[in-house]
């Protein structure tokens, strides 16, 4: 069958249209992305604005047309940390669906982490045994770990990229204070989480899957033969820290002529770098790899394994 999945997050609005079938991996056949970063349009009472609104009205409604062109079977619509969190994110969901057609399945961040995790798993296989991942998004970073396809531990956490922008880098390029208070501020709420995994066997495997983490991972990175035809991406903490200094002293708009910078992770890459570096080393983590399959491959493979 031909499934979109509408992935209403924090920083992008992104449909993907994938033929399917239990059994096989989705195969990838169309997508659109609508850039956001709604946490622009935040209120001081935790509101997302009219002007916010709008665009989130906008952007569904392009990928529910999309969408349609391309013959779904099923639209497999959610929405992630900003309208989860959002003070009038109830009547903006019934908004969404009233004016667009789309009603959208509000993810829970422990629903968010889980579901990764599954599509990690099944990229990885068995064989690689216990996993830790990383996975940042606009409003939180995901963490989860376990041996099975589904965690024994899945947090997440406010340390999104873009929430993280926002709170901490006001100035474009960043100052120096500002990039060492959010360092401080990541270090502080991961220690807290780190307690939760204690009980768990060492990883056999850590691995990033988010936009922000292949950026990186494409900018600092280091690619390896993989288990197939493709290679395998890796980050090591090292050259990440080494990397997050100077891209903090380069202004946004010139970001992307820098391999792996994409124009809609300009803004919030520098943040993405610190909390992942902060990740890293509050789990001891000299390397990570990166997962091609992320949340969105996620919701496609539990659909599919509930049709079974």
């Amino acid at each position: 069958m031909r499934l979109g999945v509408l992935d209403v997050g924090s920083n992008t609005v992104h449909l993907l249209v994938v033929d399917a079938h239990a059994g096989a991996p989705p195969v990838p056949m169309a997508a659109d992305k609508s850039v956001l970063r709604l946490m622009r349009y935040i209120t001081p009472e935790g509101a997302i604005n009219d002007e916010g609104v709008a665009a989130v009205l906008k952007s569904v409604q392009h990928a529910a047309d999309v969408a349609q062109q391309h013959n779904i079977d099923e639209l497999l619509p959610f929405a992630t940390s900003a309208l989860r969190e959002a003070t009038n994110g109830p009547e903006l969901l019934d908004r969404v669906e009233r004016e667009t057609g789309v009603s959208l399945q509000v993810l829970s961040g422990e629903d968010e982490a889980r579901l990764t995790f599954l599509a990690v798993r099944r990229w990885y296989g068995w064989s690689a045994g216990n996993i830790l991942l990383f996975d940042i998004g606009g409003g939180s970073l995901e963490i989860a770990a376990g041996g099975d396809e589904f965690p024994e531990v899945a947090l997440s956490l406010p340390l999104g990229a873009g929430r993280s922008t926002v709170g901490f880098l006001h100035h474009d390029p960043p100052l120096p204070e500002e990039v060492s208070a959010l360092r401080k501020h990541a270090a502080s709420v991961l220690h807290d989480a780190v307690g939760a995994f204690a009980q768990l066997p060492a990883p056999h495997h850590i691995v990033g899957s988010s936009k922000a983490i292949r950026s990186l991972a494409r900018l600092a990175g280091t690619t390896s033969d993989g288990v197939g035809a493709a290679d395998r991406l890796r980050l090591g903490r090292t050259e990440l820290d080494d990397w997050v200094p100077r891209l903090a002293r380069i202004p946004a708009e010139a970001r992307p002529a820098l391999p792996g910078i994409t124009a809609d992770r300009t803004f919030q890459i520098v943040a993405g770098g610190i909390v992942l570096g902060a990740a890293m080393a509050a789990f001891g983590a000299a390397e990570l790899e990166v997962s091609p399959w992320a949340l969105r491959e996620g919701v496609i493979l539990r659909y599919l394994d509930r049709l079974r």
